[in-house]
């Protein structure tokens, strides 16, 4: 299988994270670590194989990216104001300089297609609605949408509530909310099997966050698999090969 990678490197912190394609045509996915993952996590842990016949037949190329969760999100020494303000640094790397990366490397014409487990199904939905001119379709598994119950504390304000699509999104009207209805489609799928409501509460807020989008008109699914699916690798892996064939 094709290979490449490039190191990028991210405004306002010390460490270029890192970016590895695989596959040499098809669709670009840019694939999301679970929380303070890396890159090649995807391939280490079976993701990559589960997917493999669709790179392979040049459906899709995988993009996969380093994390920056343990100096943001995961980091709760700081209060989640400040994870805040270092989360908009990530997503600023990835509007500003992946997604221009993975564009020129598809041509410049192909729509990206954002997906994660856990904390990376968080980061794939928030680039879908805050980037759906490129980023169209979001694929969350096993994801908590609210960063307020990521052991949150301290006082909030902008930065936080702009990282948090449950509460921007709630608050979504006039024009841009129009947009997102036109523009965007999340595909949320979560399991009811081990560490799925704790400690991460993907189950809860999965189905939370669907009903913050069916609120607002805003195109999405929900797909709830059964008491065996844990919240792990083998089950996100089987969960993306089952649905990433249908847009590609």
């Amino acid at each position: 299988m094709e290979q490449r990678s490039v190191r990028l490197g991210v405004p306002g912190h010390d460490a270029d994270l890192e970016v590895v394609r695989y596959g040499h045509w098809g669709r670009p996915v840019l694939l999301f670590p679970s929380e303070a993952g890396a890159a090649r996590d995807a391939e280490g842990n079976g993701m990559l194989d589960a997917v493999r016949p669709l790179v392979d037949a040049g459906r899709v190329s995988l993009f996969c990216v380093d994390s920056l969760d343990g100096w943001s999100w995961s980091d709760t020494s700081l209060p989640t104001e400040e994870r805040a303000r270092r989360a908009g640094a990530y997503t600023a790397w990835l509007s500003e300089a992946v997604l221009p990366w993975v564009q020129g490397e598809s041509g410049g014409s192909s729509e990206v297609v954002a997906v994660g487990p856990s904390m990376g199904a968080y980061h794939a939905v928030h680039l879908a609605l805050t980037r759906a001119d490129v980023v169209p379709l979001a694929i969350g598994l096993s994801g908590n949408y609210d960063p307020t119950t990521w052991n949150g504390w301290g006082e909030v304000g902008d930065a936080t509530h702009f990282a948090n699509p449950s509460a921007y999104v709630a608050h979504a009207g006039g024009d841009h909310l129009d947009w997102l209805r036109a523009r965007v489609s999340i595909l949320l799928v979560v399991g009811q099997g081990p560490f799925e409501v704790s400690p991460t509460r993907s189950l809860p807020a999965t189905h939370e966050f669907a009903n913050v989008l069916s609120g607002k008109g805003i195109r999405h699914e929900l797909d709830v698999w059964g008491h065996d699916s844990a919240h792990d690798w083998p089950w996100w892996s089987r969960q993306l090969a089952h649905h990433l064939p249908r847009f590609t």
